[in-house]
C-alpha cells in the first residue's frame, strides 16, 4: 500500500507524520520504504542513523545553441513553453536559461538548421538509505538554483521496490510536486492546523484531490490552538477526521531536538498503530 502524506502549506507536521508512521511499520517487523519527495528540503534522514546504499546524480539533457548555425529564426524560442530561451532579434542574440529548461526537447525539434545539441545537466541527487533490514529511506535532494523538484521526485519514486508499504513525504503546496508524489498513492493523509491559513490551504488540497479522485482523510495537528472553523468545514464537506496531535511543548522540545516522540508519547504510538490499521483495512491494494 503507498501512503502519501501532504498539506496545502509548509509547517503543518508532514515530516512529523512521515517519520513516526515510518518507524512505527519497521518497529512491527513490515518491510517499509519512506521516500522523501520534498527535494527542496528533505530532512527525514535527521532522525534516522542509517547507512547510504546508493547514491545517483539526476541529469536532464539541456539545449546548446551553435551561433555560428543559428539563423536567429526565433522557432526555438516559440516553441518553449517555459521561458527558457532568451532570444532578442534585433541585437542577434539568443541564449539558454539553464535554470528555467524543463529538458522537453522541443526546441530541438524546432530548429531546423542543426544548431541546436544537448549536454547533461546536474539538478541533484537521489540516496538510498538502508535504516533497518526491513526498512529503508529514498531522499531526493535538489540542486541549489534548480527551478524544479519534479525530475528528483519522479527519480525517487523509481527507486521503490516491491515492499508492502510505502510511505511518501509529499512537498508543500498543490501544484506539479504535489501532483506527481501523490498521482500513484492509495490513500493522501491530509495534515493540517486548525489556523485560518490552514483551512485556507486544506481547501485548496482537498479540492485537488477531488479532481485526481484520490481517497484522503485529515489530521489536525496543533490541535488547541486557532478556531473551530476548520472541524466545521470538515462536518459540512463529510470529510473523515482521522486523528488530532495536540499543541504540545514536549512534543515540539522534542521534535526541535530530530528526536521520535513515540518513546515520550505511548498515546501518539498507539494511535498511529489504529490510523495504519483503519486505512489498511479500507484502502489497501489487496482490499481494492
Amino acid at each position: 500500500m503507498k501512503v502519501a502524506i501532504a498539506s496545502g502549506k509548509g509547517g503543518t507536521g508532514k515530516t512529523l507524520l512521515s517519520v513516526h508512521l515510518f518507524d512505527n511499520l519497521m518497529q512491527s517487523g513490515e518491510q517499509v520504504v519512506l521516500v522523501d519527495c520534498d527535494a527542496e528540503e528533505p530532512n527525514d534522514m535527521i532522525f534516522f542513523d542509517g547507512k547510504l546504499i546508493d547514491e545517483a546524480e539526476v541529469l536532464q539533457q539541456t539545449p546548446i545553441i551553435d551561433t555560428d548555425k543559428c539563423t536567429f529564426c526565433g522557432k526555438c524560442h516559440e516553441y518553449c513553453n517555459y521561458n527558457a530561451i532568451f532570444y532578442l532579434p534585433p541585437a542577434s542574440m539568443i541564449h539558454v536559461i539553464d535554470e528555467l529548461c524543463h529538458g522537453c526537447g522541443a526546441c530541438n525539434v524546432a530548429c531546423k538548421f542543426g544548431a541546436i545539441t544537448e549536454r547533461p545537466l546536474s539538478l541533484g541527487v537521489v540516496r538510498n538509505y538502508q535504516i533497518r533490514p526491513n526498512a529503508r529511506i529514498v531522499e531526493s535532494r535538489i540542486k541549489v538554483g534548480v527551478m524544479t523538484p519534479v525530475p528528483l521526485i519522479k527519480a525517487g519514486l523509481k527507486q521503490i521496490r516491491n515492499e508492502p508499504f510505502v510511505l511518501l513525504d509529499s512537498p508543500p503546496g498543490t501544484s506539479c510536486p504535489f501532483i506527481h508524489t501523490i498521482l500513484d498513492a492509495d490513500y493522501v493523509i491530509l495534515i493540517t492546523e486548525p489556523t485560518p491559513f490552514g483551512l485556507s490551504d486544506l481547501k485548496q488540497s482537498v479540492e485537488t484531490l477531488k479532481t485526481v479522485g484520490k481517497a484522503y482523510g485529515v489530521i489536525i495537528n496543533k490541535a488547541g490552538i486557532g478556531d473551530s472553523n476548520i472541524y466545521d468545514y470538515l462536518k459540512n464537506e463529510n470529510i473523515e477526521l482521522l486523528m488530532e496531535i495536540p499543541f504540545d511543548k514536549e512534543i515540539a522540545y522534542h521534535y526541535s531536538k530530530g528526536e521520535l516522540l513515540t518513546e515520550y508519547n505511548p498515546k501518539l504510538q498507539s494511535d498511529l498503530n489504529n490510523l495504519l490499521n483503519n486505512i489498511h483495512k479500507k484502502y489497501g491494494t489487496s482490499n481494492n
